[in-house]
């Protein structure tokens, strides 16, 4: 047996939750921002972003209706696909009549938990996708409907986060261990996806690849928070100490590209962009509106405004490179990810009278709408790493040290080679198969009537320009070497 992984009793995970109707001005002040490792941030030193224990598997009693309609959905598919039968559509349209006559189960015990809320939202998110996906395309607008709607925006509003599929569903809290192990921090290729849409390694080694690169990353988080304390000390050790930090820190992001590129090894990029990527799609990367039906059974709940599907840029661990090595301004300005928003907007409710598109000018800074759909704990850890009083960049630029500024650099230039990876990876997995889909369809575009189908830009989940948005994140990221 597998000894037990317990976790501190002062541990965000062991602390009741907060009531959420305090409001976020007053929720804001429980945040302790004191240290870069409090554990109110819900950072482990051992599991970095990740849990420090396999999540939560299978909620308790009350709301065990929601898991059977969960574990019902294993074999549904795409309502897209060309090869749907007509058992198929009626195996999936019978799913979707379990949804439908579902009892609007309460909430309320859920928010002692944070582990079960987390798993809620999960559980609820991943039925929503089930249920907007296996609808044809014929269908221009989806009808959520109530008892998946009343609970899924409760729930969000208790976690602060928006009622759809987001990267801590399908990768920090979609893991388990496949076999028992002594140490408290999981091995790297021991670890296994809880929930999938299709069922095929390809899918699972998808977000695996993923769950490996926030636990390697854990390094990186403990190498911030020792340059944090040497640049308070500030003196001529200090600043050696981290060069050789910054120079760690160079390889821990080469090793998060090595297993970033190592995702070709268990995942078919055909099986990815034709069976697994259509299951993410969120409003902004689709082409139908989402009605939620039933808001009217609670007068707290309000259309939601927020509605990517999962995507990289969710990642923490990203974000916080970007902002701890100080090149988020140049990875992430507005020529690149649009005009940033009031942030208090941003992360206060998911909700609003219309719900936006891609198309909206007024939609936010990629980077800012990204960090909405990471758990607020790590948001909370972001906002305190960017409100450093002694950023790292700053102290480079004015310290006229040769070995810190090439450290630096080096730093730099490892995470402009991982977006490097990156774009090779989005090449294989999304657009090569793109431009293939496309071909095949050539003919039938030929004969259009009016010959005005032309080509639209290749959307990521997140709802960017995908191409362009990747090449000038790494553009950027370059941008931000410093010169002696």
């Amino acid at each position: 047996m597998e000894p037990e992984l317990l976790i501190p009793p002062n541990h965000l995970l062991s602390l009741p939750r907060p009531d959420t109707s305090l409001g976020l001005e007053l929720l804001a002040g429980l945040v302790d921002t004191t240290t870069l490792a409090a554990h109110d941030f819900d950072v482990d030193n051992r599991t970095g972003f990740m849990p420090p224990q396999p999540p939560l598997t299978r909620l308790p009693e009350e709301w065990e209706e929601w898991e059977l309609v969960l574990e019902a959905s294993r074999g549904l598919k795409l309502g897209s696909r060309p090869d749907l039968t007509d058992e198929d559509k009626e195996i999936s349209r019978i799913w979707r009549g379990q949804v439908q006559q579902l009892p609007i189960l309460p909430t309320e015990n859920l928010k002692k938990s944070e582990v079960v809320v987390r798993r809620a939202h999960l559980v609820l998110s991943w039925i929503l996708h089930f249920y907007i996906h296996t609808l044809p395309p014929s269908v221009s607008t989806v009808v959520i409907p109530a008892p998946l709607t009343v609970p899924l925006l409760q729930v969000c509003a208790e976690l602060r986060l928006p009622p759809v599929l987001t990267y801590a569903d399908t990768v920090l809290y979609n893991w388990a261990l496949k076999k028992p192990q002594h140490s408290p921090v999981p091995n790297l290729s021991n670890l296994r996806s809880v929930q999938t849409f299709t069922g095929t390694q390809s899918e699972e080694e998808f977000y695996l690849t993923s769950a490996r690169m926030e636990l390697r990353g854990t390094e990186a988080l403990e190498l911030m928070r020792s340059t944090m304390d040497e640049a308070f000390v500030g003196d001529n050790i200090a600043m050696k100490r981290i060069t050789s930090y910054l120079l760690t820190l160079a390889t821990v992001i080469a090793d998060l590209k090595k297993l970033l590129l190592d995702v070709k090894e268990g995942c078919d990029p055909q099986v990815f962009y034709n069976e697994v990527r259509p299951w993410f799609m969120g409003i902004d990367s689709g082409k139908r509106g989402w009605v939620f039906e039933g808001l009217e059974l609670d007068e707290t709940l309000e259309v939601p405004k927020e509605l990517s599907g999962p995507s990289a840029g969710q990642s923490s661990l990203i974000h916080a490179l970007d902002i701890f090595l100080g090149v988020e301004e140049y990875s992430h300005s507005d020529k690149i990810t649009g005009q940033a928003a009031e942030r208090s907007h941003t992360f206060s409710s998911f909700s609003s009278t219309s719900i936006p598109t891609s198309s909206n000018p007024a939609k936010s800074a990629f980077l800012q709408r990204m960090q909405a759909y990471m758990p607020r704990h790590h948001r909370n850890f972001l906002n305190h790493l960017r409100n450093n009083p002694r950023p790292l960049r700053n102290i480079v630029m004015h310290a006229e040290n040769p070995q810190l500024l090439e450290a630096y650099n080096k730093a730099v230039m490892s995470l402009k080679e991982l977006r490097d990876a990156h774009i090779v990876i989005v090449t294989l997995y999304i657009i090569i198969p793109a431009k293939q889909a496309t071909a095949a369809q050539e003919e039938v575009e030929k004969e259009r009537a009016d010959g005005k189908g032309g080509k639209e830009s290749l959307k990521g989940t997140g709802g960017t320009d995908l191409v362009k948005f990747l090449k000038d994140v790494r553009n950027g990221t370059a941008g931000a070497l410093l010169t002696s």
